[in-house]
């Protein structure tokens, strides 16, 4: 399926099932989002990375308007629908402030290995307690695949990027897999040394190396 989508590039990257609220207070994005509203239309994320758009985003769904302002501007919450790849930009369109692109909609196989993802919510679980970090991870365990926990494991957003193009959900469980396989140690060790370090200048009950 290709067709024509507003777009609302961001140095962000946005999954599937995602939930995100946005201020909008540019005149071409207020246009954009009203519209949008109005016509009961989704509109696109492309991802920028490096003050570059690049050709995957996700396709947004807006959910309600939280606030309006007087001068036009809003708070919106949204949601993540599907990812798109861009086939070609539309920098102007007729009487409109913003750009849009053409767009079509890779295959994108969303069921995993319920037991590897149990696996890697554990393994998130002990990050989080190494950092002494509460982000809690949403009830019911069983609904939770890898868009719900991506942003969750410390990803960069060129990592992130990487994980948006990967259309199958079980390569996306190992890439999180992996990650989380080279930092855990690290985030471990760093935990180490802030011990010895607490500990140093304190009294240390030692036993003397014998001898004979």
């Amino acid at each position: 399926m290709t067709n024509f989508i507003p777009i609302f590039p961001l140095s962000i990257v946005v999954y599937p099932h995602e939930n995100l609220n946005l201020h909008i207070f540019e005149p071409r994005y207020k246009q954009l989002i009203r519209e949008c509203i109005d016509q009961k239309k989704l509109f696109g994320v492309p991802v920028v990375l490096n003050d570059q758009m690049q050709e995957l985003g996700t396709l947004l769904e807006i959910i309600e308007i939280s606030k309006e302002y007087e001068n036009g501007e809003m708070d919106i919450k949204t949601r993540g629908a599907k990812v798109f790849r861009i086939l070609e930009v539309i920098d102007t369109i007729p009487d409109k402030l913003y750009s849009g692109a053409i767009v079509n909609y890779p295959h994108n196989h969303e069921h995993g290995k319920r037991l590897l993802m149990d696996k890697l919510l554990m393994s998130i679980q002990k990050l989080h307690e190494l950092l002494n970090v509460e982000k809690p991870l949403k009830a019911g365990n069983n609904d939770l695949w890898s868009y719900n926990v991506a942003h969750k494991v410390g990803l960069t957003l060129e990592e992130e990027y990487e994980l948006l193009g990967l259309m199958n959900e079980l390569q996306r469980q190992e890439y999180l897999k992996r990650h989380l396989a080279k930092v855990l140690p690290i985030v471990a060790e760093m935990e180490s040394l802030k011990e010895k370090i607490k500990l140093n200048g304190h009294f240390k009950n030692i036993s003397g190396f014998n001898i004979s």
